[in-house]
């Protein structure tokens, strides 16, 4: 029988969903490599603005611990660090540079990076920005986990120079997004997300306008950090922040739910968010925006309607009920069938032992 992993993971959060998406991405991931056996460490920057918006302060599927201070961090976890199969930095952690430069030199079996905003980091290493990552240590990495995935692979190792890029798509944890068929409907088109300005227009496009044009049917808009200028039609409900616990329920309150991607995320393609596999797994028929591999997920027409402008969203709001439950029925299947966190940590796991076995094999 193949031995458990040992896997230390340096992410942005764990604790705290409030305004990010990778706290519920970890969650299915780690929830699955546990159920899978494997043993997690994660370690989390203190800092205060997830401090005080902690909704999962001790997990009980991995090891989980904050830390104020990255050297102290390093000195208290040395040993761990190099005594296990993967040591996996995530995006957006504070003094990433700094610490994957550290965590390179002090002898880890396999450094790996978990980009879970890929076109973003790439568009930011383009204009010269290297806040968590920099364009010199892309290759330092055994293997460059991206967010994304068909070209963006490719482009990853032809261009910037990583050694192995696998895609490790987000995922969802099917026991905490069930269907409930006998929930209410308090909504025809509702949309969970953060405010980010090239979100914005697409929003406005797709929710907003067929807000305006339908009074007669109703709108939800959960997320925080939207400003104040945003013109809210009297039928759309804003909600400033929504606890993954209630993420289940406030999809299955929904007829239809809709997803929008950011914009360097639509260029790339293959970029998947968390959310649309929440809302497939409960069932609730998807309206989204389009980019490449997008229908290789979830075919259109069948498992997710593409809405190019209002004028689409407006007829799938108009469909049969029937066709609104059949729609929903077959994203949870293609959900359900590969992008559950159990299906995502074994693939993660087949990653991870390609590297573990060439070290047993070798003794390097």
């Amino acid at each position: 029988m193949t031995r458990p992993l040992d896997i230390v993971i340096l992410g942005l959060t764990l604790s705290s969903s409030w305004g990010n998406g990778h706290a519920t991405t970890f969650r299915a991931l780690i929830r699955g490599l546990d159920a899978e056996g494997h043993r997690v460490l994660f370690l989390e920057r203190d800092m205060p603005w997830y401090a005080s918006q902690r909704d999962l302060p001790q997990p009980d599927f991995c090891e989980f611990a904050l830390y104020d201070d990255l050297d102290a961090m390093l000195a208290r976890y040395g040993n761990r660090l190099r005594a296990a199969d993967a040591v996996i930095v995530g995006s957006y952690v504070p003094e990433g540079v700094r610490l994957i430069d550290q965590l390179a030199a002090i002898g880890l079996k396999q450094l790996c990076f978990y980009d879970i905003d890929t076109p973003v980091t790439l568009a930011a290493l383009d204009e010269g920005r290297e806040d968590y990552v920099a364009t010199r240590q892309v290759l330092l990495f055994d293997t460059y986990f991206s967010f994304s995935g068909g070209e963006v692979l490719d482009h990853l190792e032809l261009v910037r120079g990583a050694r192995r890029a696998e895609a490790l798509y987000c995922s969802v944890d099917p026991t905490a997004y069930p269907p409930d068929p006998q929930a209410a409907k308090q909504w025809d088109l509702g949309y969970l997300g953060t405010y980010s300005d090239d979100r914005q227009p697409t929003l406005e496009e797709l929710l907003l306008e067929p807000a305006r044009r339908r009074p007669d049917l109703r709108f939800v808009v959960a997320g925080p950090q939207y400003p104040d200028h945003i013109d809210w039609p009297a039928n759309v409900e804003r909600i400033e922040h929504l606890p993954p616990a209630d993420h289940a329920a406030f999809y299955n309150a929904q007829r239809f739910t809709l997803n929008v991607t950011r914009a360097a995320m639509r260029r790339m393609g293959w970029s998947p968010s968390v959310r649309l596999f929440e809302a497939a797994a409960c069932g609730t028929p998807i309206i989204s925006d389009d980019w490449r591999g997008l229908t290789d997920l979830l075919p259109a027409g069948d498992a997710i309607i593409i809405a190019q402008g209002t004028d689409d969203v407006l007829r799938a709001l108009d469909l049969p009920e029937p066709r609104r439950l059949g729609i929903g029925a077959a994203g949870r299947n293609r959900v359900l069938s590969g992008h559950t966190g159990r299906a995502r940590a074994r693939e993660l796991a087949r990653a991870l032992r390609t590297r573990v076995e060439a070290v047993a094999a070798t003794g390097t």
